[in-house]
């Protein structure tokens, strides 16, 4: 019989995203038998970025004071908001260098049956941010999933009515890649959306 701290673990594991029962298991028994420190260290660091992780008040992302780094800096330009979902999308973007202005994150996107609306990706923050007098065009660059299109969509209808200039991140085939392996959807996108 599986003690019941060990079967707790297992299904706290199993929570994850990307982690199935057998791979749960696997984690949990590594952690326990082997890698007791490394456990410890997760614990830890799991249970401090709980107490000390909040939303900058500004642009929604996860930070640890009232304002982001990115929010506070100087360096950014303000009269440029980027849309997202997620804080590891603000994280690509990021790596990327090719984004200066500042961002607002969703936490989320549209999903009804799920029972994500409006106010659980904070339509009403993004809009008050958008029409500030500060934000000259908001770049919108949710997913390309349908409930991203979504997302999209009602953001633009929303801030367009407000009249602020609104765009949307370009989408086509990946620099790289070979017509021939490239879905017939994304070469269609491409073709319409050619400059």
């Amino acid at each position: 019989m599986t003690p019941v701290s060990f079967k707790a673990l297992i299904d706290a594991l199993k929570q994850l995203p990307g982690i199935g029962p057998r791979a749960a298991q696997r984690i949990a028994f590594e952690l326990v038998q082997h890698k007791r420190d490394a456990a410890l260290g997760l614990a830890k660091a799991l249970e401090g970025a709980l107490e000390k992780l909040g939303h900058c008040e500004r642009c929604n992302t996860l930070s640890e004071e009232p304002l982001c780094s990115l929010c506070s800096s100087k360096r950014r330009d303000p009269s440029i908001l980027c849309v997202i979902e997620t804080p590891s999308d603000q994280i690509t973007l990021e790596q990327s260098g090719a984004f200066s202005g500042l961002y607002f994150v969703l936490m989320g996107r549209l999903s009804p049956l799920d029972g994500v609306g409006p106010a659980q990706i904070h339509l009403e923050k993004l809009v008050n941010r958008a029409v500030d007098g500060t934000v000259k065009e908001v770049i919108l660059a949710t997913n390309f999933t349908n409930e991203g299109e979504v997302t999209a969509h009602v953001i633009t209808e929303l801030l367009e009515a407000q009249g602020v200039k609104v765009s949307r991140l370009a989408r086509g085939i990946p620099i790289g890649s070979e017509l021939e392996y490239v879905d017939a959807a994304t070469v269609a996108q491409a073709v319409r959306e050619r400059r």
